[in-house]
């Protein structure tokens, strides 16, 4: 069957290993690891893929010492890099997890890059920031117990609508970097029919000529639903 490409999930694995092997310091690795998602972005667009969904901070790794090197990353790099995606290259993007344990300069900036390219068209950036499937699930038990919202099992689209990623078409595929072979609680929800591609690359080292290999494959494959 002709398989129609228009989602691509990613989980964004190895920074920290990479830093270690080309001896630099942490903070380098997450930063040299949040240019190439940049550099995704770009490749994306070449491809005419309108929906990109990125793993960047997971809930279970929110406490770990390392965040804070993503908090300074944010501070100093994300207006730029990503104002230049909305304004340049007509991206639109949504900003998915917890957000009730996050610094408030961080929610400004994500609310402000949100606010500023809710008109755009050409590809909708989805980044699941200290997200996990999990949790996710008991909020929506959440909203349904204690707010009563009222949900028609019978629609398929209403049951969509309660998941960070809503009503677009679930990922066609979705790339982990990092060597690692597990979905780490993302987005379990809407990877039921996804095609997985696990690479041993680190992901600042992810090119585009491995990510055109990874869609090249896709299109070879025999995608089947069922068993």
């Amino acid at each position: 069957m002709l398989n129609n490409l228009s989602h691509i999930a990613l989980i964004l694995d190895g920074n920290k290993r990479w830093a270690k092997k080309n001896n630099y310091s942490n903070l380098y690795g997450y930063t040299k690891g949040f240019e190439n998602i940049k550099n995704l972005v770009s490749y994306s667009l070449t491809k005419k893929i309108s929906n990109l969904t990125i793993f960047a901070l997971s809930s279970e790794n929110f406490n770990r010492s390392s965040v804070n090197l993503i908090y300074d990353i944010i501070y100093n790099n994300f207006s730029k890099t990503f104002i230049d995606l909305v304004k340049e290259k007509d991206v639109r993007i949504k900003i998915f997890g917890t957000k009730t344990n996050l610094p408030k300069k961080i929610l400004e900036i994500f609310n402000n890059i949100e606010k500023l390219s809710c008109n755009n068209k050409k590809l909708n950036l989805n980044i699941a920031f200290n997200y996990g499937f999990k949790n996710e699930i008991k909020n929506i038990f959440k909203r349904i117990l204690i707010e009563k919202e009222i949900i028609n099992l019978d629609k398929e689209e209403d049951i969509d609508k309660l998941f960070s990623l809503g009503s677009i078409p679930d990922p066609d595929i979705l790339i982990r970097t990092g060597g690692y072979k597990r979905l780490s609680n993302f987005i379990m929800y809407n990877l039921t029919y996804t095609e997985l591609f696990f690479t041993d690359t680190l992901w600042p080292d992810f090119s585009e000529n491995e990510f055109n290999s990874i869609i090249d494959q896709y299109y070879k494959t025999n995608r089947k639903y069922g068993l």
